[in-house]
């Protein structure tokens, strides 16, 4: 492998990003430009508490190219009520909105009580089937309880042909736990995080998934890609996160990105034209 930066592709879908996080209150339609530029043509800035949630429909309102996710990460699970149930509601019916999330468990930091995680986790899994919308998934430390709530969850919505049931941000488990949750309808996210030295199982995983249940993410501001390890990840830096799978597969980058941009679609629900923005 090499750790020279990713050529442009033709198109790039970042599936999960924090683009209205603070830190790029400085720079962002700078950043913005930057991942167009690098051939990344849609983004999705993902929700983790109320106000970020709300933050993330505000700024992909007034970009074409940006959509939102709402949600209580399990860090914040103890936001989780009805204000947050309404709340969600309310800017769901915003036509940037394309998910719940990110929603989960995360055990190893336990910033929130595990029952309070699992309440927030389990009754907003319940909202996004009301809603009809994806869920994005966060598991930290928490793979044997995530999955069989997953697993009874997914097994109880009702599916349209191809449809998948949400997404596992930032995969982290192996090959065998990724081809399970593609079975059952997830898509699997991988995030610059596969291309860290040594991390050989989670390259096993991105080998091992169906090309249609694989799409990239930066997760941005975080976990930046190996080659630009230090400094603050962006959406432009998906193409080397994407260049770097596609080697691992055996694929072309520029089929690799094809691929991955039509399951985000898939994933998300995008429609064919342009949104309308502010």
């Amino acid at each position: 492998m090499t750790n020279a930066p990713a050529p442009t592709a033709t198109t790039l879908f970042d599936t999960h990003a924090h683009l209205h996080d603070r830190g790029f209150d400085s720079d962002r339609e700078v950043v913005l430009a930057r991942a167009r530029e690098a051939g990344v043509g849609t983004i999705v800035t993902v929700g983790t508490d109320l106000a970020e949630s709300a933050a993330a429909v505000e700024l992909a309102s007034r970009h074409e190219d940006v959509w939102a996710t709402v949600g209580i990460h399990p860090h914040d699970a103890d936001q989780w009520g009805s204000e947050a149930r309404s709340t969600f509601v309310r800017l769901a019916a915003d036509p940037s909105t394309v998910a719940i999330g990110e929603i989960g468990l995360d055990f190893f930091r336990n910033l929130s009580p595990p029952e309070v995680q699992r309440r927030a986790f389990r009754e907003q899994l319940a909202l996004a089937v009301e809603l009809d919308l994806p869920v994005v998934i966060h598991s930290r430390d928490a793979d044997a309880e995530v999955e069989p709530i997953l697993m009874e969850w997914a097994a109880a919505v009702p599916r349209r042909p191809r449809q998948p049931v949400g997404v596992l941000h930032c995969f982290s488990g192996d090959a065998e736990l990724a081809v399970r949750y593609a079975r059952a309808g997830f898509m699997i996210s991988f995030a610059g995080v596969v291309t860290y030295p040594k991390n050989d199982a989670l390259r096993e995983a991105a080998r091992a998934v169906g090309a249609e249940s694989i799409v990239v993410e930066t997760d941005c501001p975080y976990l930046t890609p190996q080659f630009k390890r230090g400094k603050r990840n962006e959406p432009a830096y998906v193409a080397e996160t994407a260049r770097f799978i596609a080697e691992l597969r055996g694929e072309g980058a520029a089929k690799f990105a094809k691929t991955t941009l039509e399951n985000g679609r898939r994933l998300f629900r995008l429609p064919a034209t342009a949104k309308m923005t502010r």
